[in-house]
């Protein structure tokens, strides 16, 4: 879903996301938390398509897939729609890697809030303690609906390269 990733013929998804951030996100008293969840269902489903589309047998990696989306809906109040229920009958990951970097580094990334959506922090406006409690609160959920996979945990290393290297490890014994 970053939009420098997207193929031309995706760009629709972009578009969306960044609608969804601009114009529905920031007005929960306007939008029902199930708007909010049937607009990114839009780029859920185009992530399963195109694990769907994708050859049998043939490992996909996926950032976060649609378990982040449903968290981040769950905690905008849609954890009750019907929508999500249908997301977790999409197909399953074979392994989930799930790089657990403190919110204090996320933080700093950000430019100190900066560059964060309505959608990484609560609050009007984006402040180290909003941001602290949500990326929280964002972990547990998406654990939560992790809990039944097989699961390797990458705690935050000192340099991306680090990190690349602990993530091949772990793909190659998964699939090689």
């Amino acid at each position: 879903m970053d939009d420098t990733r997207l193929a031309p013929e995706h760009e629709l998804i972009g578009r969306l996301r960044r609608n969804v951030v601009k114009d529905v996100a920031p007005h929960p008293g306007v939008w029902s938390p199930d708007f909010l969840a049937t607009l990114v269902q839009t780029a859920v489903v185009h992530l399963r398509d195109q694990l769907l589309r994708a050859d049998a047998g043939t490992p996909v990696l996926v950032d976060s897939y649609y378990y982040k989306l449903l968290a981040k809906c769950r905690l905008a109040g849609a954890g009750e729609s019907p929508l999500l229920d249908w997301w977790r009958t999409f197909p399953r990951p074979s392994r989930v890697v799930y790089l657990d970097v403190p919110p204090e580094t996320t933080w700093q990334r950000s430019r100190e809030g900066a560059d964060l959506n309505v959608l990484e922090h609560y609050g009007p406006q984006p402040d180290r303690a909003g941001f602290r409690r949500y990326q929280s609160d964002l972990a547990k959920v998406m654990r939560d609906e992790i809990q039944d996979l097989p699961v390797t945990v990458i705690e935050e290393l000192d340099h991306p390269e680090l990190t690349a290297a602990a993530i091949r490890e772990v793909v190659s014994h998964e699939f090689c």
